[in-house]
């Protein structure tokens, strides 16, 4: 396994590993706190993408924790969200959001992917619009089991991709995933598509955290940064963003060649 260390480098991605998940959510906290109270510094608004999943809770709680944020002058946006199911589904991630972010914090605005739209098309077109309005000072990612960044699987993720949103098939690594996680009681229940914003809109953010703890995560991790650069692991593009940064812990990091770091 390796030891725990400050950082080092894959390509263009900084990487760097901690000994607990509950070290990096507080560690990784206070570098998105840090960098949020220098932009507001400098500007008047600042607009973040954020990401759901178990990956983002113990991450959101710690930079909440933290207070000194001026969050009446942050706009938020999400990743993705699933076609069909209404805002207070459990497994919504506009549900997640309002109880853990928007509820707790009161942004200035919290501009949310509506799933159970009778018109599909023209939400990806509303959404794109709302994004397009104002540079992403800030992403939060997590990362799939199959790679995925947001709802972009291995079979629709593409690095030109000439969309900021759009519709997609979720494919069956995604949805076993989310019954694993809880998310959903069995596999005929998860749905089967979802929006998703695209690779091009992630990596055009000024500054993007990936958080990926856990052993679970491992393999992927790998793949993430021993393999190919490739939308068979579509993670693997944050080797290209020199403005990202990977935080692991010591399980999601236990594959990794020794050497990786040299």
């Amino acid at each position: 396994m390796l030891a725990a260390t400050n950082f080092f480098r894959v390509d263009q991605l900084m990487v760097q590993i901690y000994y607990s998940e509950v070290e990096m959510a507080q560690d990784v906290a206070k570098i998105a706190h840090k960098y949020l109270q220098n932009l507001l510094q400098q500007q008047n608004t600042v607009a973040i993408l954020l990401a759901t999943g178990n990956s983002q809770l113990k991450f959101l709680d710690a930079l909440i924790a933290l207070g000194g944020v001026d969050w009446s002058r942050i706009t938020l946006f999400h990743l993705d969200e699933y076609l069909g199911i209404t805002a207070d589904h459990a497994a919504s991630f506009r549900r997640y959001l309002r109880e853990r972010v928007e509820k707790r914090v009161v942004p200035q605005e919290f501009h949310y992917i509506e799933g159970d739209t009778l018109e599909p098309v023209a939400e990806c077109d509303r959404y794109t619009k709302l994004l397009q309005a104002q540079p992403i000072d800030l992403c939060c990612l997590g990362v799939g089991e199959n790679g995925h960044l947001a709802f972009n699987d291995p079979a629709v993720a593409n690095f030109q991709d000439p969309d900021s949103v759009k519709l997609v098939k979720l494919d069956m690594v995604n949805r076993q995933q989310q019954v694993n996680t809880g998310h959903f009681p069995n596999l005929e229940t998860v749905p089967q598509y979802a929006f998703t914003v695209t690779i091009p809109m992630i990596c055009a953010a000024k500054k993007i955290i990936c958080l990926a703890p856990e052993t679970r995560k491992a393999k992927v991790v790998k793949d993430i940064l021993q393999e190919a650069i490739s939308t068979n692991c579509p993670a693997s593009i944050l080797r290209q963003q020199p403005q990202a940064s990977l935080f692991l812990d010591l399980n999601s990091a236990s594959l990794l060649s020794e050497n990786i770091q040299k």
